[in-house]
């Protein structure tokens, strides 16, 4: 009888840890620019080169990924503003339309939905939709994240990449279409079906993440901290389908680009513009 006890307590109380299991993920993101000048006056292959390694630096960021069994929120780690870099005469980048520092990315992967508090130029959005669905293909081979044996896992999507070009000072939109190969790698020391972004559907924790343009990698995790933070929902925000997002923001875009072409500037992506003169 007492054994029988035992074990129920035992049960009882890996069910309560279960419950209240919850973990904290740092992730530093970093990004390639996919943005060249042509035979812009004035713009060397050296300013071309400094300011392709100045904007990859504002790419530089860091996440936090707090999540429990089923749910998580992950959003950008606050942190000063850092000035606008400028590469010697008539040469500026400066950022518009919101830094994403307010944005909050919350996913429910046993429901399989999200909801993504975004937005553009200033008007804040509500998306809300189901989460992505990835043909992950598994395989056997390994690496080290700190202390965790990870697996690699992919999946392969063909993607419209925009290059923009500098001709005769204009901003020049140059389209094709190609197969992007995302790269994840995941542990199962960790058995909670997430990761960082919109990733998830793997059979444990992604610790790294790249799609060939973006590289996304844990730094730190804490399994069940002492201080446990709510793990809400947001609520702020018009709320729009992913299709109807993406077709609002496509259109700001545009509206966007056609305002600085009219001051000699363009839009290279990711809320970067580059001005050229005065």
């Amino acid at each position: 009888m007492k054994s029988i006890i035992t074990v129920f307590a035992v049960l009882i109380t890996f069910a309560f840890n279960a419950q209240n299991f919850q973990g904290k993920a740092i992730y530093k993101t970093s990004s390639k620019s996919n943005f060249k000048i042509g035979d812009e006056k004035g713009v060397s292959d050296k300013m071309q080169e400094e300011l392709r390694k100045r904007i990859q630096k504002m790419s530089q960021k860091t996440f936090v990924l707090e999540f429990d069994k089923h749910s998580s929120t992950y959003k950008e780690e606050v942190q000063l503003e850092a000035p606008k870099p400028q590469l010697g005469t008539g040469v500026k980048v400066f950022s518009f339309g919101g830094s994403g520092a307010s944005d909050v990315y919350f996913k429910n992967v046993k429901e399989n939905r999200f909801a993504n508090q975004t937005e553009i130029q200033g008007k804040r959005f509500l998306v809300k939709d189901t989460l992505p669905s990835y043909s992950w293909e598994l395989s056997s081979e390994t690496k080290n994240i700190g202390n965790y044996t990870c697996y690699k896992a992919t999946f392969s999507k063909e993607e419209e990449k925009i290059n923009h070009i500098i001709k005769d000072g204009e901003s020049v939109e140059e389209k094709k279409k190609e197969t992007v190969v995302t790269t994840a790698w995941y542990t199962t020391q960790i058995p909670v079906n997430n990761g960082p972004k919109n990733y998830q559907g793997l059979p444990g924790f992604v610790l790294e993440i790249n799609d060939g343009k973006t590289t996304i990698v844990c730094t730190e995790i804490i399994l069940n901290p002492s201080e446990k933070n709510s793990i809400d929902e947001p609520l702020k925000g018009k709320v729009v389908s992913l299709k109807e997002y993406h077709k609002i923001k496509e259109e700001k875009t545009k509206e966007m680009m056609e305002k600085f072409k009219s001051r000699n500037g363009f839009d290279i992506g990711n809320g970067i513009n580059i001005k050229m003169g005065g």
